[in-house]
């Protein structure tokens, strides 16, 4: 559905707001129905019965369009058609469904509530259905997001070690962003209301979080990336400088102040930490043993721990 729309790449090095282009303008949207204040269609009454929609009454035909000048939405559209007034269960009772592209409806004469539903898009409208056959659009107001991450240098990140969530830019009362989409893939296309959204991207598991705010506009599809300053840290417990990694040893990643950032168990320690100065305590066989290390963004590295008196700690001091 994206296809042809303008791309414009965006790196993000941190909080920032980012507006495109348009791949054409657009009228402003005259619709007195935009502000509307609708009910919440999220709980809703299901069809009183199986049964096949009726083929007398009014007939609508239902099309949807990303911004009032760009053409009909032709597949990945969720409709449902409800009654506006709820139910004896406080639900606004659901009459018709229907998945694709423009749909026709036949309904009973009267008035609903129409709801278009676009990936993570979605808009309501009332209507009002007669005798006489009508066409009836609605305006989604919305574009598209691809989100992607890089290490310094343009550095590529490994797609399976790389997330991210979208949230709500406002906090609610809560003082938490509602979160809208989690676990989302690199290059994924997602389909948004236009708006500004709060994306955070996370590089592993640990640390390296980079947060954004995006702003997505109708009728585009908002590339952005960001840029990752963090890298993968391989730590080992070694008797001489290159030498075999002791097995069954406990891990302990802290940062310079005694805050632990990582615990892990095993001959090898592996994880991606963003760009700083860390401790790594190891405890093998009762004795612990300790280094400082740094990791400078982009730069993978193996961190050797020596397993010697110099590198040995109290364990009585608290280091682990």
């Amino acid at each position: 559905m994206f296809a042809g729309f303008f791309k414009h790449l965006a790196t993000i090095a941190s909080a920032a707001v980012f507006t495109l282009s348009p791949l054409v303008s657009f009228a402003e949207d005259g619709n007195p129905l935009r502000n509307l204040k609708l009910p919440d269609i999220t709980g809703y009454a299901p069809p009183h019965n199986g049964k096949p929609l009726s083929q007398q009454g009014g007939e609508v035909t239902l099309a949807a369009k990303l911004t009032d000048q760009s053409a009909d939405i032709n597949r990945g559209l969720i409709w449902r058609v409800f009654r506006p007034d709820p139910g004896p269960d406080g639900k606004l009772p659901l009459v018709a469904s229907a998945q694709g592209g423009t749909s026709l409806f036949h309904l009973e004469p009267g008035s609903y509530l129409v709801h278009a539903s676009f990936g993570r898009a979605g808009a309501t409208k009332r209507i009002t259905v007669g005798a006489q056959p009508k066409h009836e659009n609605v305006v989604l107001d919305a574009g598209g997001l691809k989100l992607d991450a890089t290490l310094a240098g343009g550095v590529r990140i490994p797609p399976n070690k790389l997330r991210f969530s979208i949230y709500e830019a406002q906090p609610g009362a809560d003082g938490d962003r509602p979160l809208i989409i989690p676990d989302v893939s690199p290059n994924t296309v997602v389909r948004l209301n236009a708006g500004v959204y709060h994306v955070v991207s996370t590089y592993g598991n640990v640390n390296a979080v980079i947060r954004s705010d995006i702003r997505v506009e109708a009728g585009k599809m908002t590339e952005a990336t960001v840029e990752h300053h963090a890298a993968e840290v391989t730590l080992k417990l070694v008797r001489e400088e290159g030498g075999e990694a002791l097995a069954d040893t406990s891990w302990s990643v802290l940062t310079t102040s005694g805050d632990p950032v990582r615990e892990s168990v095993g001959a090898f320690a592996s994880m991606v930490l963003a760009e700083g100065d860390y401790t790594v305590v190891a405890k093998n066989k009762e004795r612990i043993y300790q280094r400082d290390f740094t990791v400078v963004g982009g730069r993978n590295q193996d961190v050797e721990v020596m397993a010697n008196d110099a590198s040995a700690a109290d364990p009585n001091d608290g280091a682990d």
